[in-house]
């Protein structure tokens, strides 16, 4: 696995789109020498449909925005107060497989998660962490040109409702939850900066 450092960035509150746009375009330009970079952001609410996604998971969304995406998985539901990680990674180069990266992404919250007292897992068959039957993050990955994009959604102190419009990830009934209910950070930028190194830890990769 590559020892390179990760360049760590905090974008903030950012439109969803030009986001995914962005992380297209650095995938599709990046070179054998370009650096793995971790974006750490939330959104403006809007719904996303992965690639391949049953349209008829999207119940009542109203006014919010629904954009089919280039990512796997089916629905969900980004907006204010959720944490946005996504991993632009060489996977070639860091010797990585898909399920690789899910499975860190999942630790990493697990461990973020242990560390303020929540006992929090993953299941097989269902990719995201679980506190309970409730559901804390979502995950959902594209692979293109040997580099990763799209990651993690995690919930920290957001209003919940808009999940109650949709089947989250194709799930009817499945519950939500977030951090600052269980006892966690109610920061979004918080919980960003404590979740990257154990994420970075988790890929035995140091920040830049």
């Amino acid at each position: 696995m590559s020892a390179a450092p990760i360049r760590v960035r905090w974008l903030g509150a950012a439109p969803y789109e030009p986001t995914w746009r962005a992380m297209q375009r650095f995938t599709e330009e990046r070179g054998a020498d370009s650096e793995d970079e971790l974006w750490l952001l939330e959104h403006e609410p809007v719904y996303t449909l992965g690639m391949n996604a049953d349209p008829s998971h999207v119940l009542a969304p109203g006014d919010i925005p629904v954009l089919r995406i280039d990512r796997g998985g089916q629905v969900t539901y980004h907006g204010p107060g959720q944490l946005m990680v996504y991993p632009l990674i060489d996977v070639r180069r860091a010797q990585l497989g898909a399920r690789d990266l899910v499975t860190a992404l999942e630790r990493a919250v697990i461990d973020l998660a242990a560390a303020h007292g929540i006992a929090a897992t993953c299941r097989g068959g269902a990719p995201g962490v679980y506190v309970g039957e409730r559901k804390l993050a979502s995950v959902g990955l594209r692979i293109r040109r040997g580099g990763s994009y799209h990651g993690l959604a995690l919930n920290v102190a957001m209003d919940l409702a808009p999940f109650g419009r949709i089947n989250p990830c194709g799930y009817a009934g499945l519950a939500m939850t977030q951090l600052a209910e269980l006892g966690g950070p109610a920061s979004v930028e918080g919980a960003a900066w404590e979740l990257a190194p154990l994420l970075l830890a988790r890929l035995a990769r140091q920040a830049r």
